[in-house]
């Protein structure tokens, strides 16, 4: 009796371990990391390499320091490189210091 019951726990004991998700199924991070990289584009958790920082999908910094850098044209986040300071399109210095220096400045003829 004791040997059928140790069979049955040892059946049971190995469909729990077989039915366990070995990490084929179940992404890196907790379900709750997950769902803020979804929300957020970022890959915090790890089951969203695509979404990491640099990549093609994801360029340099978050979100909001790109919309800032495109609204101000700046490049704090890394993703503007063209509109770093001293680029052709951004000379150096700040917009508000170079109207400060226009204004400030006597113009020669």
């Amino acid at each position: 009796m004791t040997l059928l019951r140790n069979l049955a726990l040892s059946a049971l004991l190995l469909g729990t371990v077989a039915c366990t998700d070995s990490g084929g199924g179940n992404p890196p991070g907790t379900a709750a990391t997950r769902a803020l990289d979804r929300a957020a584009g970022t890959n915090t958790s790890g089951a969203y390499p695509a979404q990491s920082d640099g990549t093609p999908a994801n360029p340099p910094g978050t979100a909001t320091n790109r919309a800032v850098d495109r609204a101000a044209g700046t490049n704090t986040s890394g993703a503007y490189p063209a509109q770093s300071d001293g680029m052709p399109g951004n000379p150096p210095g700040t917009a508000a210091s170079r109207a400060m220096n226009r204004a400030t400045t006597p113009a020669t003829r």
